[in-house]
């Protein structure tokens, strides 16, 4: 019996989950029958175009999805859920969000890949907003009520139309993931300092073996490059936008990144794929590296999940810290945000080696003391900050100097913060 059969039946009575993907045009009244327990009601992946008036007696409801439907708008009447933390309507059509579909306890907004062109000043009332999630949008410009948000942790503004960012952008205590790459910004804001240089790698050069993964950007398989003999990873882009933006820009800012012992080593371009499909020929990585984290959970909002019994000794904790700093500091010197530095994108093995990768959220930036360049280094040595401060407490020993490098990372004063190459200094000092 499928689960919409179930929930008609009464045989889902104390459910606190709910996931209902079947084609719906219309929400069934039966979910009010789960209002006494019902925490999260994931609606992706339907016809609905509107939601009752009265969703409010929901009253435990935590989590909406309502991702890949038809919504014009968010109703209104989500703002009513009193608990309702996480809101996502991903992949509608979106052009209006009413100021009456907030509530101050929302954490976490997910509209990418709608038709929004203004955002209600109201925004900016949401104080405990930790995730805003844009990208793919018709913005234009930002509320400047936004600057209150000084709980806002992950920003993502790729592929709208902002032909600037703000200064207060710059000075959101608790920014540490920025990205907003393909809007018509300057000429500064989409290229890297250097362009980087691969070769082109035929298609017809390439013998495609197993699947090694697939992400929001693309699909990864493991090959052969014949002309050189050598096993080597292929990573096809889907040209999709994702929650952090564009594919295409992700495979840019991978060229430009060059080369480094913490970075998967890109190889080449692809170039002549039959169905015109852009991708990468990278380095096949040893599976001896493990991903360090998983990403965040729906109760961590913002931090990544560690394996309960993993712990550092000084000395590994010392070598990744030194590892990650250093490609950081390369990516931002060459004019790279990476706008994810997370956990969860590291690969590592217990000596302490470690690789950096997934630049689906970088952006270019200017080479110049302006406070937009000083500001976008400064909330990722925050995000770097957070990723220590994580590594510490999984460190039985105390280590004090790395403890007051994290303090000055991640201070709430932007501008205050270290740079990166300052970050290195003090790791290799």
């Amino acid at each position: 019996m499928d689960t919409l059969a179930r929930l008609k039946s009464g045989q889902l009575a104390g459910t606190t989950r709910l996931t209902l993907s079947c084609g719906l045009t219309q929400f069934p009244e039966e979910i009010f029958e789960l209002a006494d327990t019902l925490q999260i009601l994931d609606l992706s992946g339907n016809h609905l175009s509107s939601l009752p008036a009265d969703l409010g007696r929901l009253k435990h409801l935590q989590i909406l999805f309502c991702s890949n439907n038809d919504f014009a708008e968010v109703p209104a009447c989500v703002g009513q859920c009193p608990q309702l933390s996480m809101i996502g309507f991903k992949a509608n059509r979106i052009a209006h969000l009413p100021a009456a579909a907030l509530q101050p306890v929302l954490r976490w907004l997910i509209l990418t890949d709608n038709c929004l062109e203004q955002l209600p000043e109201e925004l900016g009332d949401c104080t405990r907003m930790q995730k805003l999630m844009l990208s793919g949008n018709r913005l234009t410009q930002l509320p400047a009520s936004l600057a209150r948000l000084e709980n806002l942790e992950l920003l993502r503004l790729s592929a709208n139309r902002l032909t600037h960012l703000p200064d207060w952008l710059f000075t959101l205590p608790r920014l540490a993931w920025l990205a907003y790459a393909g809007n018509p910004l300057p000429d500064v804001f989409c290229t890297p300092h250097e362009p980087g240089a691969v070769p082109d790698i035929d298609w017809t050069d390439l013998q495609l073996h197993k699947r090694l993964g697939e992400g929001a950007s693309g699909v990864i398989q493991q090959a052969l490059w014949r002309s050189r003999q050598l096993e080597v990873a292929v990573k096809l882009y889907k040209g999709s936008m994702t929650s952090d933006g564009s594919p295409l820009n992700e495979m840019a800012a991978c060229i430009a990144a060059g080369s480094h012992p913490n970075l998967i080593k890109v190889e080449g371009r692809v170039s002549g794929h039959p169905q015109g499909s852009p991708g990468l020929v990278m380095n096949l990585i040893d599976p001896s590296y493990l991903n360090l984290a998983g990403p965040p959970s729906f109760a961590s909002c913002s931090r990544d999940v560690y394996a309960d019994d993993l712990s550092f000794t000084p000395g590994v904790l010392q070598r990744m810290a030194q590892g990650i700093a250093s490609v950081a500091a390369q990516l931002h010197d060459h004019g790279i945000n990476h706008g994810d530095l997370y956990a969860h994108n590291i690969l590592w093995h217990e000596a302490g080696d470690c690789l950096f990768g997934d630049f689906g959220a970088a952006c270019f930036y200017p080479a110049d003391d302006s406070l937009a360049a000083r500001g976008i280094e400064r909330i990722e040595v925050r995000a770097f900050g957070l990723l220590l401060g994580e590594w510490l407490e999984r460190c039985p020993e105390p280590l004090d100097e790395l403890a007051a490098l994290q303090q000055a990372c991640v201070q709430p004063d932007v501008l205050a913060r270290p740079g990166f190459d300052e970050v290195v200094a003090s790791l290799v000092g």
